[in-house]
């Protein structure tokens, strides 16, 4: 497998995993009673949105200790919508299989994201 040179965050799969997480999130999101706009909708969304931010100025950042610190912003966020997605699932917003589907997506994210953290450079 050809390793492909990393040019913009947006070559990072950390921050193309977390992107489809926000679709996801985002289409979800659509579904919810319109009462939720400014509650979990909105919390979602924003913390969905923040990941991948992180990601991003993370990326732009020239110190590994900057990089970690932004990394670990967004993992936080990660852990904040995956506390939101119980939630969402518990009030009967989402069915379990799409709780599951989102979840696995979102671990998916951490993972990658802790592998960010790890690189000193």
């Amino acid at each position: 497998m050809e390793s492909k040179k990393i040019k913009s965050f947006t070559d990072l799969y950390a921050w193309q995993e977390g992107h489809k997480l926000v679709l996801m999130i985002y289409r979800e999101t659509e579904k919810f009673p319109k009462k939720e706009i400014f509650g979990l909708t909105g919390q979602m969304r924003r913390c969905a949105v923040s990941i991948t931010s992180n990601i991003a100025e993370g990326f732009s950042r020239s110190t590994a200790k900057d990089k970690c610190q932004f990394y670990s912003i967004s993992h936080g966020s990660l852990t904040e919508l995956q506390n939101q997605l119980l939630i969402a699932k518990d009030v009967k917003y989402i069915d379990r299989d799409l709780f599951k589907k989102l979840a696995d997506q979102s671990v998916i994210v951490a993972k990658l994201i802790n592998g960010l953290k790890r690189i000193k450079t």
